[in-house]
């Protein structure tokens, strides 16, 4: 209560600070008459001057208020995007190492090269770390004409699928047609070239991976990454919380036992599943059957009929002595086996977490839904899953280097983070990254509606009104996004949408190519996507 009253008098520790950083703004503002009447080599001088007075002992909040004036007018030369005042304080809460939370459309592409800008002054390198390679190359290039305007390198680094580092890895450079890259502006550079940049635009993937490289690379010279100076996380919170125990994973090539995962998956499809059920006190069981699955924590279980039918069947094969158990020690590597194939048959599914391309299993990511061409599960999935899916099953792997996102963002010096719904995170962002969360104003009034969820019954009723929602919107002119869990979820609703004559276009793992040409259509009059 007396916190209430507190906030009440003094207004909330948010309100505060956007307060305190709107006495800055005006410090910006009053420097950009004299800026506009600069020639571009005046202001592109700027940069060295800044540069030279770091050297000299001032510290980057010193020359804030103007570098802040010096990227908003290169901003209005090069884009013709001038930073709003809400803009400048989200780059001052990421400069400060905190999480600005903006609502979506109020620009925070835009936004970063502010703080971005003023953190490559050192030349320690600079971080902006997006959720896929297309927004990588599409931001590097886009944001690239004004770090290049006021000097500075920029790098792009991709994932090769596969191809080596050197393959995905760009710079920009305004001269470059985009020939050999295959993407206009972007210079095919070594990987190396693309971190020495001072900033550099990338996956969180790919910094990873990266990482895990240079730990195991044998001499300095083959190591790619610089310093771990300062990182801008774009979409933080699926970044740092939604994946934030997901393993990155190099591994390597174990022995070959492809022709054990072809033999015990024959076995899988003969097991049956447990039921739950409630038991005779009351509490949650399961019922007759040789699995049970915990769908939350993502794991079977055999039961103990289902030990005896698999070890059985196992003797019938010649795998397994008769009168010898499963789970004896010199058994392991079986139980292993049928472990795997088990979660390769009733967890992961065609279409929602993986694809068959090419007689090749390639896995689907869970939080972007874009396929990860040259990713493979550990501990025998993939094999698994390559055998229940009739393709060559490759070599099993071994682990040879392993990080979670967690601990490798905790490494930089300096982080921060751009997204549209954060506050809802902020005390795990807290307690986790010791990153506190500022809500920035948004530069107009919010004129949005957001509706209360709608909940149906079943599934077919959802379906029914997600159609009828798209025929209202299309009769109206009025564009449509469709938001799916799964590629499988996706052409359904396709499949419906055919039915009933609508016209549209459906992007997911299968289509990802096109996601530019797509995307770039999506705001017409009418369009369904």
């Amino acid at each position: 209560m007396l916190s209430n009253i507190l906030s009440k008098v003094f207004g909330s520790r948010n309100q505060r600070l956007v307060k305190r950083m709107s006495k800055t703004v005006s410090r910006i503002s009053a420097l950009e008459e004299g800026l506009r009447a600069l020639s571009d080599e005046q202001l592109q001088a700027k940069t060295g001057e800044f540069r030279a007075r770091l050297t000299s002992g001032e510290s980057l909040d010193d020359i804030l208020h103007e570098a802040f004036a010096v990227v908003r007018e290169a901003g209005w030369r090069t884009l013709k995007m001038r930073h709003f005042d809400v803009q400048l304080i989200g780059g001052m809460v990421l400069n400060q190492g905190k999480i600005a939370e903006m609502r979506t459309g109020e620009g925070k592409t835009l936004v970063a090269t502010l703080a971005v800008y003023l953190n490559a002054l050192p030349g320690k390198g600079v971080h902006v770390v997006t959720v896929n390679d297309y927004l990588a190359r599409r931001d590097a290039a886009w944001m690239g004409k004004v770090y290049h305007f006021l000097g500075l390198s920029v790098g792009v680094i991709n994932s090769s699928g596969g191809l080596g580092p050197d393959s995905s890895s760009f710079q920009y450079d305004p001269a470059d047609s985009g020939n050999e890259s295959g993407h206009p502006h972007l210079r095919l550079v070594a990987r190396k070239q693309a971190y020495d940049c001072d900033i550099t635009y990338g996956t969180n993937n790919e910094f990873g991976f990266d990482y895990l490289r240079d730990n195991m690379a044998f001499s300095a010279d083959q190591r790619v990454q610089r310093e771990k100076s300062f990182a801008v996380v774009d979409e933080v919170d699926s970044i740092l919380i939604d994946e934030a125990r997901t393993p990155l994973i190099i591994s390597g090539p174990a022995e070959d036992s492809s022709v054990l995962y072809t033999k015990i998956d024959k076995i899988i499809p003969k097991l049956t599943r447990q039921d739950p059920i409630e038991g005779e006190d009351g509490k949650p069981d399961f019922g007759p059957g040789d699995y049970s699955v915990d769908e939350k924590g993502r794991q079977v279980y055999l039961s103990e009929e289902g030990h005896q039918k698999v070890e059985e069947m196992l003797v019938e094969m010649g795998l397994l002595e008769n009168q010898s158990s499963l789970y004896d020690a010199a058994n392991i590597n079986l139980i292993h086996h049928v472990n795997a194939a088990l979660r390769a048959h009733v967890l992961f599914h065609r279409n929602v977490e993986y694809i068959v391309r090419d007689g090749e299993i390639i896995i689907v990511d869970e939080f972007t839904g874009r396929t990860m061409p040259g990713r493979r599960w550990s501990e025998g999935l993939h094999q698994a899953v390559e055998a229940k899916e009739g393709v060559r099953i490759q070599n099993e792997n071994q682990t040879l280097a392993s990080i979670t996102f967690q601990n490798y963002f905790r490494l930089y010096d300096k982080l921060s983070g751009m997204t549209g719904t954060a506050d809802t995170e902020a005390p795990e962002f807290l307690q986790i990254y010791r990153l506190e969360v500022v809500v920035i104003p948004t530069n107009a009034p919010m004129i949005r509606d957001d509706k209360g969820d709608l909940v149906y019954l079943t599934a077919a009723e959802k379906y029914s009104a997600i159609i009828e929602d798209i025929r209202d919107c299309v009769k109206r002119g009025q564009p449509v996004l469709v938001g799916t869990a799964s590629i499988e979820t996706s052409e359904l609703i396709s499949g419906m949408l055919q039915k009933q004559k609508i016209e549209h276009q459906v992007l997911n793992a299968k289509h990802h190519a096109r996601e530019a040409s797509i995307i770039a259509e999506a705001g017409r009059p009418g369009a369904v996507t």
